[in-house]
């Protein structure tokens, strides 16, 4: 069964989050299922991390409503199925990593056995007995993870776990959280870092000033592709190319042709362009990144004027 398919553990519809005259979340509705890693993908200021306190019931929305697990939000019943590191982790500083994870796991009932598994998962055990206050930034982040895995949850919400981590901090990361999304697990993970959603997420959605602006797979956002072909004559080749059968389109950039083509067309067009006198030097699938991507739809939105209000944080 498709992951997007599958039972839906996150449940919203319009749901709002306004400040007076400021709409920090208008109008979202989500449908995430059981399983899938999914990508909450906006810049600082977006309200993806006021999204994720009325999913955990840290706030009330204005209007609107949701349902996490079946749960109203924050609802004893869902929450005791829900993992949840949102902005920085909090800690003693004067306790070890394994004694904090068990004044964590007596406060939510659960046994110090889980202490043990969840520092491992995480890489931890190591360090387990060293001090909070002595842990490397990416070592409290993965403290934080562990802590948020203690009652191994069905639903795990990571608010911008790689946020203000080296490039290893930040690939040992996305490792960890691949992990954690297989099986039926649920992920949702919220990050205004594309290459990050982009590596990790099946499915992802774009939010802009409050306002959901585009859901997909990862590779729908993306879009189907393109051939990218250097040759000689290249006005020749350009005029060829948009005769070619399938070819929906034909732009010239940097001494290059870029087809809006199936990339599997590409012997079939080097046979067409070397057959008709054109020397092709270079053919090769691209596709749009899902940087590209965001640019394009968050520049649409602001053109059509996507929202009065920003939230004042995340």
């Amino acid at each position: 069964m498709p992951k997007q398919q599958a039972e839906p553990y996150i449940v919203t519809r319009d749901l709002t989050k306004r400040y007076g005259n400021r709409a920090a979340v208008e109008g979202i509705s989500l449908t995430i299922g059981r399983g899938e890693v999914y990508g909450f993908l906006g810049p600082n200021g977006a309200g993806k991390t006021t999204t994720l306190r009325m999913l955990l019931g840290l706030i009330r929305p204005t209007s609107g409503e949701a349902t996490v697990l079946g749960a109203a939000p924050g609802d004893p019943a869902g929450l005791a199925r829900v993992g949840a590191l949102v902005e920085s982790p909090a800690f003693y500083p004067y306790l070890s990593g394994r004694h904090n994870l068990r004044v964590l796991a007596r406060y939510t009932g659960v046994p110090d056995g889980r202490v043990a598994a969840v520092l491992a998962t995480v890489d931890l055990a190591d360090r387990a007995d060293d001090k909070f206050s002595t842990y490397s930034l990416g070592m409290k982040q993965r403290l934080g993870v562990a802590g948020a895995l203690l009652k191994d949850p069905a639903l795990l919400i990571l608010d911008e776990p790689t946020n203000g981590l080296d490039p290893r901090g930040m690939a040992d990361m996305r490792d960890l959280i691949r992990r954690l999304g297989q099986g039926d697990r649920t992920i949702l993970l919220s990050s205004h870092l594309l290459g990050e959603i982009e590596q990790i997420c099946d499915r992802a959605c774009v939010i802009q000033e409050g306002r959901l602006i585009a859901e997909d797979s990862v590779e729908a956002l993306r879009g189907p592709g393109a051939l990218l072909v250097r040759a000689a004559p290249l006005d020749h080749a350009a005029r060829l190319a948009r005769d070619l059968p399938g070819v929906g389109g034909v732009t010239v950039a940097d001494g290059a042709l870029r087809l809006a083509v199936a990339p599997e067309r590409a012997a079939a067009i080097n046979a067409a362009l070397v057959g008709a006198g054109v020397a092709v030097s270079e053919i090769r699938p691209i596709q749009d990144s899902l940087e590209a991507v965001f640019l394009h739809l968050t520049e649409d939105a602001d053109g059509a004027g996507a929202g009065p209000g920003q939230e004042g944080g995340r």
